[in-house]
């Protein structure tokens, strides 16, 4: 199979993404060849040019028009998907466009009409799935480790969205920008939690904002916040199991994230130093029958791979089952379809926050 040929918008090499995950593994894949980069400015494009020796733009419309790319990799601020990708698309290119595609339900369903009617295959990065942990639990769970899953509980922190932020990450506190601790950190989360245990049929959500103004730390400003900082959403699994996800902004001194699904004849429980499932580092431990706490479970060589370490680990591994699905005309990494499915349930979830609670204030105990 020849080489894809890719192109990334957003490879400031100072403070990207990009910097940090895309470009690591897409060199560990023989299947890509990166040919092309762009930034925002002149001067973070020469700075790309000279750290990667590749040819760098400084604005996304050249890289669009260079005839070498056949996959355009939008690594971006949110609010400036729909521009990109769509431009993307006119321009008849592969497109992997990071999670969330769009800031709204209604501009994800454009792109992904687009991407649909032109026949062009594309990519969302939903990469929590990927990491080994999670693949040789979905088996386990597959294979009844844990009998009849019962119920799933999963508590994380955004990282971001707490008390302080660079002039940078402002962007996030503003929820009409679509990049909130409910969008970003909870729906990987999600999405990672129902590749293991199954789809949601119900949910109930709320929300809070406890952190009502962000201190810039560059400008010494503060900026009010519209994006809640604490945001919980439970219900109930196709399967019958309840399940519950909780993520608050910021960091916690208690630890990041705890994931555990407990079944009727084992429970299985994930650990990590970040609450950024889609990145961190997993630990998976289980234990079933009559042993009486879980223990590390080991996950097998075959699942761990080559893929380069920390944020670019389970990027690469999308990016290689993305190149398999196009050697073998098959579809299993996450595309806009699946993503337009994921962003009518955050607007499902949103919606579960307007709903009524009953009441029990003023409810004396006997």
């Amino acid at each position: 199979m020849k080489k894809i040929r890719v192109g990334i918008i957003g490879a400031n090499p100072e403070r990207s993404w990009a910097a940090l995950a895309h470009i690591p593994a897409l060199r560990a894949l023989p299947q890509y060849e990166v040919v092309a980069l762009s930034t925002s400015r002149p001067e973070s494009a020469t700075a790309a040019e000279r750290a990667y020796g590749i040819p760098s733009y400084g604005n996304a419309a050249d890289l669009l028009h260079h005839p070498g790319v056949e996959l355009v990799v939008v690594s971006v601020k949110v609010p400036n998907h729909h521009e990109l990708v769509s431009a993307a698309l006119d321009a008849g290119k592969m497109v992997y466009c990071e999670w969330p595609l769009a800031v709204n339900v209604d501009q994800a369903s454009v792109l992904e009409a687009k991407a649909r009617k032109l026949g062009i295959r594309t990519i969302v990065g939903l990469q929590g799935r990927f990491a080994p942990a999670v693949q040789h639990a979905r088996r386990l769970v597959n294979d009844g480790y844990i009998g009849d899953i019962l119920s799933t509980t999963l508590v994380g922190s955004g990282m971001a969205w707490g008390g302080v932020t660079s002039s940078q990450g402002a962007y996030l506190f503003d929820e009409a920008n679509g990049a909130t601790t409910l969008s970003v950190p909870l729906m990987h989360a999600l999405d990672t939690l129902t590749h293991v245990v199954g789809e949601f049929e119900m949910v109930q959500s709320l929300a809070a904002i406890r952190r009502p103004f962000v201190q810039v730390t560059d400008t010494g400003s503060q900026v009010a916040v519209t994006a809640p900082d604490q945001v919980s959403v439970c219900g109930q699994l196709l399967n019958g199991a309840l399940a519950s996800i909780y993520y608050r902004g910021g960091l916690s001194r208690a630890g990041d994230l705890y994931w555990q699904i407990n079944g009727s004849q084992g429970d299985l429980a994930f650990s990590a130093n970040m609450g950024n499932i889609q990145t961190a580092d997993l630990h998976l431990l289980g234990g079933r029958n009559e042993e009486q706490s879980v223990a590390p479970i080991p996950v097998p060589d075959d699942m761990e791979g080559r893929a380069p370490g920390s944020f670019a680990g389970n990027v690469c591994r999308l990016y290689s089952q993305f190149a398999s699905d196009l050697e073998h005309g098959t579809k299993v990494a996450p595309d806009f379809g699946y993503a337009l499915a994921r962003h009518r349930l955050l607007d499902a979830i949103s919606l579960a926050r307007q709903r009524p609670f009953v009441s029990v204030r003023g409810l004396e105990l006997v």
